[in-house]
Protein backbone atom coordinates (compact mmCIF):
# COMPACT_ATOMS: atom_id res chain seq x y z
CA UNK A 1 0.00 0.00 0.00
CA UNK A 2 1.41 3.76 -0.91
CA UNK A 3 1.05 5.86 1.82
CA UNK A 4 0.26 9.89 0.75
CA UNK A 5 1.15 13.13 2.47
CA UNK A 6 -0.94 15.61 1.96
CA UNK A 7 0.80 19.38 1.85
CA UNK A 8 -2.30 21.35 2.87
CA UNK A 9 -1.41 25.00 2.80
CA UNK A 10 -4.37 27.64 2.99
CA UNK A 11 -3.84 30.89 5.30
CA UNK A 12 -7.82 31.11 5.69
CA UNK A 13 -8.71 27.50 6.42
CA UNK A 14 -11.60 28.37 8.35
CA UNK A 15 -13.35 29.97 5.67
CA UNK A 16 -13.18 27.99 2.92
CA UNK A 17 -16.32 25.79 2.55
CA UNK A 18 -14.60 23.94 -0.41
CA UNK A 19 -11.76 22.83 1.08
CA UNK A 20 -12.90 22.02 4.70
CA UNK A 21 -15.79 19.67 2.67
CA UNK A 22 -12.35 17.79 0.89
CA UNK A 23 -10.77 17.21 4.42
CA UNK A 24 -13.36 16.13 6.04
CA UNK A 25 -12.57 13.05 8.01
CA UNK A 26 -9.37 12.70 5.83
CA UNK A 27 -6.85 11.52 8.11
CA UNK A 28 -9.41 8.57 8.89
CA UNK A 29 -8.80 7.15 5.21
CA UNK A 30 -5.92 4.42 5.77
CA UNK A 31 -2.51 5.33 5.02
CA UNK A 32 -3.01 9.37 4.58
CA UNK A 33 -1.50 11.98 6.58
CA UNK A 34 -2.27 15.14 6.39
CA UNK A 35 0.14 18.07 6.65
CA UNK A 36 -1.41 21.99 7.45
CA UNK A 37 1.46 24.10 6.81
CA UNK A 38 -0.21 26.90 7.98
CA UNK A 39 -1.13 25.46 11.24
CA UNK A 40 2.33 23.51 12.04
CA UNK A 41 4.39 27.05 10.99
CA UNK A 42 2.60 29.76 12.04
CA UNK A 43 5.67 31.76 12.15
CA UNK A 44 6.32 30.36 8.76
CA UNK A 45 9.82 28.64 10.37
CA UNK A 46 9.45 25.41 8.73
CA UNK A 47 11.39 22.56 10.38
CA UNK A 48 12.87 21.48 7.13
CA UNK A 49 14.76 17.83 8.98
CA UNK A 50 10.91 17.58 10.03
CA UNK A 51 9.67 17.87 6.58
CA UNK A 52 12.30 15.45 4.76
CA UNK A 53 11.37 12.51 7.25
CA UNK A 54 7.72 13.56 6.53
CA UNK A 55 8.44 13.21 2.54
CA UNK A 56 10.56 9.68 2.83
CA UNK A 57 7.66 8.07 4.58
CA UNK A 58 5.30 8.43 1.66
CA UNK A 59 5.28 7.51 -1.60
CA UNK A 60 2.85 10.12 -2.94
CA UNK A 61 2.91 13.58 -2.00
CA UNK A 62 0.31 15.90 -2.68
CA UNK A 63 0.43 20.46 -3.02
CA UNK A 64 -2.92 21.00 -1.79
CA UNK A 65 -3.56 24.66 -1.92
CA UNK A 66 -5.83 27.45 -3.08
CA UNK A 67 -5.23 28.91 -6.38
CA UNK A 68 -4.05 32.83 -5.32
CA UNK A 69 -3.55 34.96 -8.38
CA UNK A 70 -2.40 31.79 -10.76
CA UNK A 71 0.10 30.09 -7.73
CA UNK A 72 -0.09 28.79 -4.20
CA UNK A 73 0.00 30.82 -0.82
CA UNK A 74 3.42 31.92 -0.29
CA UNK A 75 3.66 29.20 2.95
CA UNK A 76 4.04 26.26 -0.29
CA UNK A 77 6.48 28.79 -2.35
CA UNK A 78 8.74 29.04 1.24
CA UNK A 79 8.57 24.88 1.60
CA UNK A 80 9.57 24.02 -1.93
CA UNK A 81 12.29 26.77 -1.41
CA UNK A 82 13.40 25.09 1.67
CA UNK A 83 12.71 22.02 1.98
CA UNK A 84 13.41 20.96 -1.68
CA UNK A 85 17.26 21.47 -1.02
CA UNK A 86 20.03 20.64 -3.88
CA UNK A 87 22.15 17.85 -3.21
CA UNK A 88 18.96 16.16 -1.07
CA UNK A 89 15.90 16.60 -3.74
CA UNK A 90 17.83 17.64 -6.89
CA UNK A 91 21.43 17.98 -8.07
CA UNK A 92 24.16 15.72 -7.76
CA UNK A 93 23.06 12.82 -5.35
CA UNK A 94 19.82 14.31 -4.77
CA UNK A 95 18.08 11.85 -4.97
CA UNK A 96 15.70 11.28 -2.33
CA UNK A 97 12.37 11.81 -3.97
CA UNK A 98 13.15 9.81 -7.03
CA UNK A 99 10.22 7.87 -8.67
CA UNK A 100 7.94 9.56 -5.71
CA UNK A 101 4.39 10.48 -7.33
CA UNK A 102 3.43 14.04 -6.93
CA UNK A 103 0.73 16.33 -7.86
CA UNK A 104 -1.53 19.68 -7.29
CA UNK A 105 -5.12 19.57 -5.47
CA UNK A 106 -6.54 22.87 -5.92
CA UNK A 107 -9.46 25.04 -5.13
CA UNK A 108 -10.20 28.30 -8.09
CA UNK A 109 -12.73 30.38 -7.79
CA UNK A 110 -12.88 30.63 -11.80
CA UNK A 111 -14.88 27.88 -13.71
CA UNK A 112 -13.15 25.91 -15.65
CA UNK A 113 -14.16 27.26 -19.03
CA UNK A 114 -12.33 30.62 -17.99
CA UNK A 115 -9.22 28.90 -17.88
CA UNK A 116 -8.63 28.21 -21.38
CA UNK A 117 -6.68 30.65 -24.57
CA UNK A 118 -9.10 33.79 -25.12
CA UNK A 119 -11.00 33.47 -21.73
CA UNK A 120 -10.91 35.66 -18.81
CA UNK A 121 -7.63 33.63 -17.65
CA UNK A 122 -6.13 33.25 -21.11
CA UNK A 123 -4.07 30.26 -19.45
CA UNK A 124 -5.32 26.40 -18.46
CA UNK A 125 -4.68 25.58 -15.21
CA UNK A 126 -2.02 23.31 -16.61
CA UNK A 127 0.16 26.06 -18.09
CA UNK A 128 -0.09 27.92 -14.70
CA UNK A 129 1.23 24.68 -12.92
CA UNK A 130 4.01 24.70 -15.25
CA UNK A 131 6.71 25.74 -12.06
CA UNK A 132 4.98 23.05 -10.37
CA UNK A 133 5.52 20.55 -12.78
CA UNK A 134 9.28 21.64 -13.09
CA UNK A 135 10.56 21.24 -9.94
CA UNK A 136 8.98 17.63 -9.93
CA UNK A 137 10.72 16.98 -12.80
CA UNK A 138 13.83 18.50 -11.59
CA UNK A 139 13.79 16.29 -8.32
CA UNK A 140 13.04 13.37 -10.66
CA UNK A 141 9.61 12.29 -9.35
CA UNK A 142 6.81 11.80 -11.45
CA UNK A 143 4.16 14.77 -11.67
CA UNK A 144 0.73 13.70 -12.47
CA UNK A 145 -2.25 16.35 -13.28
CA UNK A 146 -4.10 18.33 -10.66
CA UNK A 147 -7.42 17.40 -9.05
CA UNK A 148 -9.11 20.58 -9.25
CA UNK A 149 -12.45 21.90 -7.93
CA UNK A 150 -13.56 25.08 -9.76
CA UNK A 151 -15.65 27.80 -9.50
CA UNK A 152 -16.01 27.28 -5.55
CA UNK A 153 -18.17 30.43 -5.09
CA UNK A 154 -21.03 28.78 -6.89
CA UNK A 155 -21.31 25.22 -5.46
CA UNK A 156 -23.71 23.82 -3.38
CA UNK A 157 -23.54 21.15 -0.59
CA UNK A 158 -24.37 18.47 -3.12
CA UNK A 159 -21.64 19.82 -5.41
CA UNK A 160 -18.97 19.97 -2.24
CA UNK A 161 -20.18 16.67 -1.37
CA UNK A 162 -19.50 15.25 -4.96
CA UNK A 163 -16.14 16.96 -4.93
CA UNK A 164 -14.95 15.39 -1.41
CA UNK A 165 -16.35 11.92 -2.62
CA UNK A 166 -14.16 12.29 -5.55
CA UNK A 167 -11.08 12.69 -3.98
CA UNK A 168 -11.88 10.23 -1.20
CA UNK A 169 -11.81 7.80 -4.14
CA UNK A 170 -8.45 8.88 -5.88
CA UNK A 171 -6.53 8.46 -2.44
CA UNK A 172 -7.93 5.37 -1.88
CA UNK A 173 -6.77 4.02 -5.54
CA UNK A 174 -3.85 5.70 -5.12
CA UNK A 175 -3.09 4.47 -1.70
CA UNK A 176 -3.89 0.79 -3.37
CA UNK A 177 -2.02 1.19 -6.12
CA UNK A 178 -5.20 0.94 -8.76
CA UNK A 179 -3.84 3.01 -11.43
CA UNK A 180 -1.64 3.72 -14.51
CA UNK A 181 0.39 6.37 -14.67
CA UNK A 182 0.72 6.43 -17.99
CA UNK A 183 -2.97 6.46 -18.67
CA UNK A 184 -3.54 9.03 -15.74
CA UNK A 185 -1.20 11.74 -17.58
CA UNK A 186 -3.23 11.57 -20.92
CA UNK A 187 -5.82 13.79 -19.48
CA UNK A 188 -5.92 17.22 -17.76
CA UNK A 189 -7.03 17.02 -14.60
CA UNK A 190 -7.81 13.99 -12.39
CA UNK A 191 -11.06 14.37 -12.11
CA UNK A 192 -11.68 13.25 -15.71
CA UNK A 193 -9.43 9.84 -15.32
CA UNK A 194 -11.56 9.39 -12.14
CA UNK A 195 -14.72 10.00 -14.25
CA UNK A 196 -13.30 8.00 -17.19
CA UNK A 197 -11.81 5.06 -14.44
CA UNK A 198 -15.79 5.00 -13.06
CA UNK A 199 -17.78 5.37 -16.73
CA UNK A 200 -19.01 8.53 -15.86
CA UNK A 201 -18.49 10.22 -18.91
Amino acid sequence: MNKILILFAHPRFEKSKTNRALLKNIEQQEGVTLNDLYEQYPDFNIDIDREKELLQANQVIIWHHPLYMYSAPPMLKQWIDLVMEHGWAHGRNGNNLKDKIIFNTLTAGGTREAYAAGQHNNFTIREFLIPFEQTATLCKMIYLPPFAVHGTHLLKAQDLEGYARLYRSLLEKLAKGEFNIEFMQRFPYLNDWLSKETGDI
